[in-house]
């Protein structure tokens, strides 16, 4: 049992909560357990979010294609991990993306009238759901100004760093570069040499089709030498 506590109290959202805390709010919700083997789908892009779900063992690759199927985003997720937690509630209430579990996975489901009890239960859960949402707020505002106004470098790192999450690993950016290059409004020398600097750096590798990003963490940093207001760190408790 205490090893379960552990592994709860690391997951994003339980995070900085008491092990007696913990044990009340596993007593008094729903904590739904599941297992998925290699290969099978847990979540397909469109399905409604009705449930909060936490990678708790294993790995899961999570895919955002865009409407023509021209442009996708990747990226492997390893426990402990929550999956796109910011489409539990607003407007917009379905998953934007196909997840499959990478080898045996197991996951957490707390049902959305369940999660909204434990957020008023304990500040310290109620400040780690909202620090995540503060944060991707926060994104798509300098996102904005990187898309306006910055380097080409600077827009490149925004688009990885809106579709993908903290902790995310062998993340790849797959679509034609003269796709991306009218994406971007710039162009081919120009797209070409950005990448280049990039990959002087160690950001990303490259092809014709395909974008690999080898530290997403330096891509945080880019945009946060040019912007004082971003902060990908969703970690935060009061």
């Amino acid at each position: 049992m205490s090893s379960m506590f552990e592994l709860l109290m690391n997951l994003p959202l339980f995070r900085g909560a008491s092990h007696t805390r913990l044990a009340q709010t596993v007593g008094e919700a729903k904590f739904h357990f599941l297992k998925y083997p290699a290969g099978e789908t847990i979540i397909r892009a469109g399905d409604p979010c009705t449930h909060l779900t936490f990678v708790i063992s294993g790995s899961v690759r999570s895919t955002i294609v865009n409407n023509t199927g021209r442009f996708a985003v990747g990226q492997t997720l390893t426990a402990p991990a929550v999956i796109a937690p910011d489409f539990l509630f607003g407007r917009t209430t379905s998953y934007p993306c196909t997840v499959d579990a990478l080898e045996t996975t197991g996951i957490l489901k707390i049902s959305k009238s369940d999660y909204i009890r434990i957020l008023y239960s304990d500040q310290v859960y109620m400040f780690n759901y909202l620090n995540t949402l503060s944060v991707n707020a926060q994104k798509s505002m300098v996102g904005i100004l990187s898309l306006t106004g910055g380097a080409i470098d600077e827009r490149i790192a925004f688009w990885i760093i809106a579709l993908s999450q903290p902790g995310g690993t062998d993340i790849r950016l797959t679509c034609r570069a003269r796709d991306l290059c009218s994406l971007f409004g710039v162009q081919r020398a120009t797209f070409d040499a950005a990448l280049n600097e990039m990959k002087s750096k160690g950001l990303l590798e490259y092809t014709n089709k395909e974008l690999l990003i080898k530290d997403r963490e330096g891509l945080v940093n880019l945009l946060e030498s040019g912007s004082d207001t971003f902060d990908d760190d969703d970690n935060t408790t009061e």
